[in-house]
């Protein structure tokens, strides 16, 4: 089990949460948003079920632009508001926490480690709670893919993903996410899931392609503590498959 000792008040309430049932987590691309957009859109998200509100994007670079969007949504809704960044310029000091992340498959340096060094400075400076993951990519194509330069783990090689998963576990990460990217064709399969289910103790958090109720059900089924839906509810401001989605996952025994 995760030591909770050593958590803020966001992660715990997230794996207390977790262990009822599976939770859903709305991520939204903050240079693709206007703040009437992000409001609309947290509002619906809300209201349908979800637990947080994901605010990232891989290619973020306008941080007044980040902190105004992160703001406008911290007014409009009660559940957390946690950074996703794909650099240091997706810190904002207005969020909640920050999904302190390490892109463990990636073949620059910079994703791994040295980019965290440089965000931790402001993490620490804002009082930021951050909450320790892996960042997994599977596959091939996305954003976070190419951004990221990960050597994308193939959607039918589990094993490799276990690997990873291992390596997570033993440098004391408490969060680890299967990421198959915005706007995936392809979503991570739930054989996956449950191969690393089986070798992570922590948060599992599995996002990417999910565009439909049998999907999300699948992957809850395997064992997926989160379920991250993002472009299908963004590109549609539409709760009907949001609202699908949660109660299908929440009706999932753990």
């Amino acid at each position: 089990m995760v030591d909770t000792e050593t958590m803020g008040s966001i992660e715990k309430r997230i794996c207390r949460e977790a262990k009822q049932n599976a939770l859903c987590f709305v991520l939204l691309d903050s240079e693709s948003l206007s703040d009437k957009m992000a409001i609309d859109l947290v509002k619906k998200a809300e209201n349908a079920g979800a637990s947080a509100i994901l605010v990232g994007g891989s290619s973020t670079i306008d941080q007044i632009e980040l902190n105004q969007v992160v703001s406008s949504i911290k007014k409009t809704i009660q559940i957390p508001t946690i950074l996703f960044p794909g650099n240091v310029t997706g810190i904002s000091p207005m969020a909640d926490a920050i999904l302190f992340s390490s892109l463990l498959n990636s073949e620059n340096p910079y994703f791994i480690t040295q980019a965290q060094a440089l965000g931790a400075i402001a993490v620490k400076k804002y009082n930021i709670e951050a909450i320790p993951m892996a960042y997994i990519i599977i596959g091939e194509g996305s954003s976070a893919w190419f951004v990221g330069r990960a050597r994308g783990i193939p959607f039918d090689k589990p094993k490799l993903a276990v690997m990873y998963a291992l390596a997570a576990q033993c440098m004391g990460m408490r969060s680890l996410y299967l990421e198959a990217g915005s706007g995936a064709l392809h979503h991570v399969k739930p054989e996956m899931v449950t191969a690393v289910r089986k070798n992570f103790n922590g948060l599992l958090i599995v996002g990417g392609g999910i565009r439909d109720v049998k999907t999300a059900r699948e992957i809850a089924q395997a064992g997926a503590d989160i379920i991250v839906i993002g472009t299908a509810f963004e590109k549609t401001n539409s709760d009907k498959l949001l609202r699908a989605v949660i109660k299908t996952i929440v009706s999932v025994k753990r």
